[in-house]
């Protein structure tokens, strides 16, 4: 039997909202906390909006911004493409070192199905965004409404369903209510190191509606602790015997070491060790290009010094890094019979990859676990191995620099001549946004990366069209209304603090794919400085298609010829002229002079500016080095045409080399 209420007893108190108001009240109070310093955890939110959300959170953001236009409680941002909301979300996410997200709604039906591929990229790269999809009637008036999707075998599903295995937190929130504990799961797993990624809610249009009486604790600021997880003591004590017995160590970089601001540790603890140090593409400005024991980019895209270094190599420390198929050469690259690895990654999921020692920890706390168990113990590598690896990256060096160079003024450039101009022109404060085709290959060989966050290429999911929309994200970031960011990377706090250089490097096909968000830049007055690279064509898939065997079969932007084929003359598409009607500034640029010119212009340049330019074919001596590891592609194992005999021979070779870490 319950006790009797006092008479005295005070009601809790409560708010009456919809539960798009509700949802939009919380996520203004969320925060993240690490290392003593706090960030709100949704800067904002973009927003296309549809039959689907426009009355629920649409209206909900209208009040929200309402009264100080200058400073709204959650600030609404304009998008053109569902996908390419998230995609800015995710350059955001990622610049902002995941403490601070952007939310997406979308109405239902297209709306929320195009949300799909950028949920994928962002928990393929374990990066925080929340999505707000609309979804059919809960309450089932009508069946069915508009843009549902109907099922035989089920009166529960709609197309939202397709952003659960994309997502690491999925939930419809079919009851005002049920948005409390959903709301609470959602901020824990954006904030989790080891779990973030896409998190969706899918929100019923009349539920966003509906009125309910909300308890004021549910509004109440939370800051959320972003973990630091220390090592176990057996697992360290276990990593620094695997250390000290290693003759040839080669630390693997990944995208963790950025994440938990790890660099300088990573620096003092090869000062401490001199192990030299190679990069996956997310772990690339890990250290310094110039620094003494950065060896470059490793597997399929990487530099010969880090490859040759990998294939002897005794022990791999993997920090931060999910070991893909380009990092491992399609497990071909670590050839040593004795090779072992120790992974130290703050998912035991992957730190148990390759049947390594795991060292499950925050990249930052590990590594300084691990300097300080080894400082008194005396190790060091031998000092001919530190020679070794030293005088093979000045040899690199000197092939980076034949890439880049650019002798005839008049000339057309090349794509590695345009990395080479832009190179010389770029301080530590420029950040560089790209994600799919050949330029990521050119650029995880070549670029000298200058700072933590100036390489910002994307090949977790390796997604066409993302570079506009993250350069927008990254600007939004580090401009002057961006969040106050851990590390001082961005330079100054408030008002005063200028934009960054933020350059999103396109080639023609991945222009194509997405250029809508050009007109956010416009709408908002972003610097964005984009670079056209127009080659007619896929450069990088028509590559790959010749090497096994596909005889660059519908990869060139051409006229069909008398025989059905696509060889005829380039098609006659002005992407410089398309980037200006949607209202950027386009600089053409024919030679290397004009080149070297439109980029110190753009890169001074106030508003939304495009250099647009027609690379050559590159020669032997100007193009970039050649793939130095291995990458498996299948090819047809029967075939009549020569190219695919070929390449199948070739194929079955390499493939021989392929080993298991068991």
């Amino acid at each position: 039997m319950s006790a009797p209420r006092s008479e005295h007893t005070t009601p809790p108190r409560t708010r009456r909202l919809t539960t798009a108001q509700a949802l939009v009240a919380f996520l203004s109070r969320q925060y993240t906390e690490r290392d003593g310093r706090r960030h709100r955890l949704i800067g904002a939110t973009w927003g296309i909006f549809g039959h689907g959300n426009v009355a629920g959170i649409g209206q909900a953001l209208v009040e929200a911004g309402s009264g100080d236009r200058a400073a709204p409680r959650m600030p609404y941002l304009q998008g053109r493409n569902e996908q390419a909301m998230v995609h800015a979300a995710v350059g955001y996410a990622r610049q902002c070192g995941r403490l601070s997200a952007h939310a997406v709604t979308t109405s239902i039906g297209p709306g929320a199905t195009n949300l799909v591929t950028g949920a994928a990229l962002a928990t393929v790269n374990r990066l925080p965004v929340l999505l707000l999809p609309g979804d059919t009637f809960a309450t089932r008036p009508a069946d069915p409404v508009l843009q549902q999707l109907e099922t035989g075998h089920a009166g529960d599903v709609s197309v939202n369903d397709c952003l659960r295995p994309v997502s690491r937190y999925f939930d419809r929130i079919t009851r005002p209510e049920a948005l409390i504990p959903a709301a609470l799961q959602a901020m824990r797993v954006l904030a989790d190191p080891a779990e973030t990624g896409a998190v969706t809610l899918a929100l019923p249009q009349d539920v966003q509606a509906e009125a309910y009486d909300w308890p004021e604790e549910f509004f109440a600021e939370r800051s959320w602790r972003v973990r630091r997880p220390a090592p176990d003591a057996a697992e360290l004590e276990a990593a620094v015997r695997a250390v000290r017995s290693a003759r040839r160590p080669l630390i693997v970089a990944g995208g963790g070491v950025r994440h938990s601001a790890a660099e300088e540790t990573l620096a003092a603890f090869t000062a401490a060790t001199r192990i030299p140090v190679a990069t996956t593409q997310a772990g690339k400005g890990a250290l310094r290009h110039d620094h003494p024991a950065d060896v470059g980019g490793i597997g399929h895209t990487g530099t010969a010094t880090a490859d040759a270094l990998a294939r002897t190599a005794d022990l791999v420390i993997g920090i931060g890094t999910r070991y893909t198929d380009f990092t491992t050469a399609s497990a071909t690259l670590f050839e040593n019979p004795a090779v072992r690895f120790l992974n130290l990654n703050i998912t035991g999921f992957d730190a148990h990859k390759l049947a390594a020692l795991p060292l499950v920890a925050d990249a930052r706390t590990g590594l300084e676990a691990l300097t300080s168990a080894l400082a008194g113990r005396g190790y060091r590598i031998d000092p001919a191995y530190e020679t070794e690896y030293t005088g093979a990256k000045e040899a690199w060096e000197e092939r980076v620099e034949a890439s880049f160079a650019a002798p005839d003024p008049a000339a057309r450039p090349t794509q590695t001549q345009v990395l080479g101009l832009l190179d010389a022109q770029a301080t530590e404060d420029d950040i560089l946004i790209n994600a799919a085709g050949s330029l990521p290959g050119d650029l995880h060989k070549l670029w000298r990366t200058r700072s933590r966050d100036q390489y910002h290429v994307e090949y977790g999911y390796s997604c066409m069209g993302y570079e506009i929309p993250a350069a927008i994200g990254v600007l939004l970031a580090t401009g002057p209304h961006g969040p106050h960011l851990p590390h001082g990377q961005d330079g100054q706090d408030g008002p005063d603090r200028p934009h960054r250089p933020v350059w999103a490097l396109v080639g023609d096909g991945t222009y194509l794919m997405n250029p809508t968000e050009i007109v956010t830049a416009v709408q908002e007055n972003l610097p964005l400085k984009l670079v056209i690279l127009q080659n007619h064509g896929y450069a990088s898939i028509g590559g790959l298609s010749e090497a096994v065997g596909g005889e660059r079969f519908g990869t060139a932007y051409r006229h069909r010829d008398a025989d059905g084929g696509f060889t005829g003359p380039p098609l006659p598409v002005d992407l410089a002229a398309n980037a200006a009607s949607l209202g950027m500034r386009v600089l053409r640029a024919a030679t290397v002079d004009d080149l070297r010119g439109a980029l110190a212009e753009a890169r001074t340049a106030e508003g939304p500016t495009c250099v647009y330019v027609e690379t050559e074919t590159p020669d032997t001596v100007s193009g970039p080095p050649p793939a130095q590891a291995w990458w498996d592609v299948p090819v047809a194992e029967t075939a009549t045409r020569p190219a695919a005999v070929k390449a199948r021979e070739e194929y079955d070779r390499q493939v021989a080399a392929r080993r298991r870490h068991l």
